[in-house]
């Protein structure tokens, strides 16, 4: 894979992932504002992405001069569901400005080297030769390179323990269809894109041997929000008796949320469900578009992999 994020002397580079795979394009972001548009508008997303785009923001804010308090408000407010923007932020914000340009490359290349490791954990769990489904991307493209769940996809193919990808296309957004398959054919890493409404099916019929997805934020008690569709899949998952793991860094678990109720889930636009790329086929009526959905952490029956191994709330704090 590309790498798609650049920062240099010139500003923040980020492959416009709204228009792959049909084009490879760059969007050039000079300040923060630019930065935190780039994270509303999906240029850029996926949780740990969107933690680096803001590192990176306040980094091109202290270049700037810019009022960095303001800085800080303008990213914090760009997308409410993923906790690594917040976590980013703070963590910039505690460091001393003269060292944010390295402080943020820095957390750019460990967020590189923690994937690495959520994959090992990952693919040791899975048997040989399995099947995986995964929903949205999770991959290299949604973090700061090799990716969380996708991650583990990747370190299992590396390892031979893997035989199969299905993706879900991940309506509305299609980020399965567009982003997922894309990197797994970069890499050669057999996939299969079905649509969302497939994943039954294919359960039943036996021919998914795990399902692991990423997440946006992991409430205390192991509650997870991620893509639209996820709490269905974990649904079908327990009843078919499939093992479900969400694969996470450990900046995704949020102390400070109690539970999934407490997480505050993104509204996008109607035009996103109405149609896609210029194309429109629904009729004018009232839309509804979260962006993410709660799973139940009962119902995370494989359990969450992160860098330092299988997490097992509420018994252990997530920020140990």
């Amino acid at each position: 894979m590309q790498d798609h994020i650049r920062f240099d002397d010139d500003g923040l580079h980020l492959l416009d992932q709204r228009v792959v795979p049909a084009r490879i394009e760059w969007v050039h972001c000079r300040t923060a504002a630019d930065a935190a548009d780039a994270i509303r508008d999906m240029v850029i997303r996926g949780a740990p992405a969107i933690g680096i785009t803001a590192a990176y923001g306040m980094a091109l804010a202290s270049r700037a001069g810019e009022d960095l308090e303001e800085a800080a408000r303008v990213l914090l407010a760009a997308r409410p569901t993923a906790v690594n923007l917040r976590w980013a932020v703070e963590h910039m914000q505690s460091l001393p400005v003269s060292t944010w340009d390295d402080a943020a490359r820095t957390l750019h290349e460990e967020d590189i080297a923690i994937n690495r490791a959520i994959g090992g954990h990952g693919a040791a769990l899975l048997p040989e030769g399995s099947t995986v489904y995964t929903h949205c991307n999770a991959g290299a493209l949604a973090t700061g390179g090799w990716g969380t769940a996708l991650g583990v996809v990747r370190s299992a193919w590396e390892a031979g323990r893997l035989a199969h990808v299905i993706a879900g296309e991940t309506r509305p957004y299609l980020q399965g269809a567009r982003l997922t398959a894309w990197e797994c054919q970069q890499e050669d890493i057999p996939c299969t894109l079905v649509t969302d409404s497939t994943a039954a099916s294919l359960m039943a019929a036996g021919k998914v041997d795990a399902v692991v997805v990423g997440a946006d934020r992991v409430a205390a008690n192991g509650d997870v929000a991620n893509k639209i569709g996820t709490l269905g899949l974990a649904v079908l998952a327990r009843h078919y008796g499939v093992p479900f793991y969400v694969a996470v860094p450990h900046s995704t678990l949020d102390a400070r949320t109690p539970t999934g109720a407490d997480i505050p889930i993104e509204e996008r636009d109607a035009s996103e469900v109405r149609g896609h790329g210029g194309a429109r086929w629904a009729a004018d009526v009232d839309v509804f578009n979260p962006a993410f959905d709660v799973t139940p952490a009962d119902l995370v029956t494989g359990g969450w992999i992160t860098e330092r191994g299988l997490w097992q709330p509420p018994h252990q704090d997530p920020l140990r």
